[in-house]
This record gives structure tokens, sequence and C-alpha cells, in this order.
């Protein structure tokens, strides 16, 4: 006879998995407390890398359901829960989505299923992707800088140039201009590869 787990996942500390618990209890699955995992943890964390989960997948066998309120309680993106339902498959357990109706995403349903979503989710990586380099290239077209913003502005770096060459010393210029020794060495090597081409 199989057996029947639930996953619940919540991404932060302050969070409960209650209306998790609930959804699945409401849909008719009778979930034995010690088959039942509550797990707190970033959805940014592969299923593979989540210490509840993988308790879980020891402990399930062949033949087992694993009930979930919604896709992205398995994985942090499509091709993460496709590689775990896929896995899960393999080792001969069903997997249940509540979103989806209840499919048992291990089916020829379920697989086609996957599918979709997997191609969809691929197409909006391909979108994201397209609008985050078109969003760069207008950016840099109007001028806009990229990285970190300077510590020194122009005359200051002059300043320290000029203190440089006098003698003083990088832990004094550092803590003059209130900055960290990493700036001022910066600004050295810059001066010296300068005076190199010169």
């Amino acid at each position: 006879m199989s057996r029947i787990f639930a996953y619940c996942r919540v991404s932060t500390a302050d969070q409960t998995a209650l209306n998790q618990v609930g959804e699945i209890k409401a849909a008719g699955f009778a979930i034995e407390p010690h088959r039942l995992v509550e797990e707190k943890i970033s959805g940014s964390i592969s299923a593979k890398d989540r210490p509840g989960f993988i308790k879980l997948i020891d402990r399930m066998e062949a033949g087992d359901v694993l009930v979930v309120t919604k896709l992205d309680r398995l994985g942090r993106n499509a091709m993460d829960v496709r590689s775990t339902v896929e896995r899960l498959a393999d080792s001969g357990v069903r997997v249940h989505c509540l979103a989806l109706g209840g499919v048992d995403l291990t089916s020829p349903a379920g697989k086609m299923t996957m599918q979709v979503i997997a191609a969809v989710a691929e197409f909006e990586r391909d979108l994201m992707i397209e609008r985050t380099h078109s969003g760069i290239s207008r950016a840099k077209a109007a001028g806009k800088r990229f990285g970190r913003p300077l510590s020194l502005n122009a005359r200051e770096r002059a300043l320290v140039e000029e203190r440089l060459s006098g003698g003083a010393g990088i832990s004094e210029l550092a803590r003059e201009f209130r900055t960290t020794r990493q700036t001022i060495m910066r600004v050295r090597e810059a001066a010296a590869k300068l005076q190199q081409k010169e």
C-alpha cells in the first residue's frame, strides 16, 4: 500500500506552512504527522540542496506519493522542478500537485504538463535576458556608468597621487581621505601605469 507524504516549504523563518497543510487536508489527503515535512528555506535553493527535502527523499520508497500545493515548492525554477520530479519518478514515487488539479506529475498527462511548463519557463528566461541586454545597452547609450561608485572623486585622486609622490603612507592617506587602503593602492597602481605609458 502506498504511503502519502507532503512537502511544505516557506521562504522565511517568520512564515508558516499552515495554509499549505490546510490545502492538502482539504484536498482529501490524510497525511500522518511524521510524513509531513515543513521546511523554512529560500525558494532560490535547489531542491537537491535542501536538508528537509533530502531527508524526505531518503525516507520515500517506490509506490509512495508526494503531495505539494504548488510546483514552486519543489524547486527554484521549472528546470529544477522537472529534475526533481524525474528523480522521484525514477525512484517510483508519484508526485501530486494541487495547483494543477492534483495531477500526478509522473503520469503521461503530468509529463506533458511538465514539458509545457519547462517550455514556458525557457521562453520567459530568454525574454528576461533579452530585456536585460536591451536595458543595459540603452543605459550605456545614455551615458550611465556601471559598477560601484568611486569612493574618491577626480580632485581627491589627484591629491592622493600628489601626496603619494611626496612620500605619504598608504594607511595615513586612507585615514585622511576616509577610505580603504585598497582604494589608495588602486590610485597608486593607476598612476604607475599612466607613468609607464608616458
